[in-house]
């Protein structure tokens, strides 16, 4: 069994995630301590206690802890069976964390999946269904791993009820990755979305960007939608030759529209300045499926403490050398290479 240590690093729920994607993958026992111990609300809170139940059913797993506010889990996994799977998280918290923790596992199980997921899926704090969509699975196809998304229901904070499908398909064979250049940007698209509020929030947020960026107003798309309960989020999309870049930002109460699509402008420009090619979001998500497979390498800003703490995971549980280099002042690569 190996312990690992919640509370390490930035001491939150990717922790938790993490260890239970990499025991489903090699089969390894876990036992899980002071989960998110760095957070305000320590524990398993209902997001994360769908990862367990998520994870433990495509597995079988035995497990103990599996309650509300739980700071220690044990997870004995059996062997992963691919198949159709429902998860529902009965509150706004990320769907899209659920997808992530049962992703590689599916992937590995040699036979084809179809989930559908339910919870938020536009989220402040996790990556969105359109971040999934357009950013991550188009890298993990580099890799050869392959998965077909549909959005069905708009999912905001707090009332959460959106819902989407993925199928997964098993992979042949993981090639390495290579994203050590983002290439030209080929365009952009700032896309703000919003259920249940008044219209101008996001045209103000898209005339923000036009005006702070000078985009084209043929780049500027407003998405009303249709949700469970109101939600706003702005998205700046960045298609350069060999990855997507998104900065989202979602709006909040009494914040105003500008000051929300502020925050996205200003990230958009510190990508665009740094000139390396995942950004720090896409970053964290492509060390584990790197990892594995048979690794690979691209550049990033400075290591998030994020990244920091999901690549010390990784390393406690599997023998793989990950290597961050500074190669210029806020441009760092990562090397994963199998030991």
């Amino acid at each position: 069994m190996k312990v690992i240590d919640g509370s390490q690093g930035e001491g939150g729920g990717q922790i938790f995630r993490t260890s239970l994607t990499l025991a489903m993958c090699l089969g390894q026992t876990v036992r899980i301590e002071n989960i998110r111990a760095g957070r305000r609300k320590p524990g398993l809170l209902r997001q994360h206690l769908t990862c367990l139940r998520a994870a433990q059913e495509i597995c079988n797993a035995e497990v103990t802890g599996d309650e509300l506010g739980s700071g220690t889990v044990t997870f004995k996994p059996r062997t992963v069976k691919p198949g159709e799977y429902k998860f529902s998280i009965g509150s706004a918290g990320s769907s899209t964390l659920v997808f992530q923790t049962v992703f590689m596992p599916l992937v590995l199980a040699g036979g084809i999946s179809e989930l559908v997921l339910e919870g938020g899926t536009h989220n402040g704090m996790a990556p969105s269904f359109d971040f999934i969509e357009h950013s991550f699975l188009p890298q993990m196809k580099k890799m050869g791993i392959l998965a077909d998304v549909e959005l069905g229901q708009f999912g905001f904070y707090p009332a959460g009820g959106g819902a989407w499908r993925a199928r997964i398909y098993p992979v042949d064979q993981i090639k390495p990755l290579d994203l050590m250049e983002r290439g030209e940007l080929l365009g952009q698209t700032a896309v703000a979305t919003s259920s249940r509020i008044p219209e101008h929030v996001t045209q103000r947020e898209l005339d923000w960007v036009q005006q702070k960026c000078e985009w084209p107003e043929a780049d500027l798309k407003q998405r009303l939608v249709k949700s469970a309960g109101p939600g706003n989020i702005v998205s700046l999309r960045l298609q350069m030759e060999n990855v997507t870049e998104m900065v989202e930002v979602v709006g909040e109460r009494s914040v105003s529209a500008e000051r929300v699509a502020g925050k996205a402008i200003a990230e958009v420009k510190r990508y665009l300045a740094s000139e390396v090619a995942a950004g720090e979001h896409l970053a964290d998500q492509l060390v584990l499926p790197m990892a594995l497979g048979v690794g690979g390498s691209f550049t990033t800003a400075k290591p998030s403490q994020h990244l920091l703490t999901n690549i010390e995971v990784i390393s406690q549980l599997m023998p793989v050398a990950i290597q961050l280099t500074e190669k210029n002042e806020g441009q760092w690569s990562v090397n994963i290479s199998p030991k």
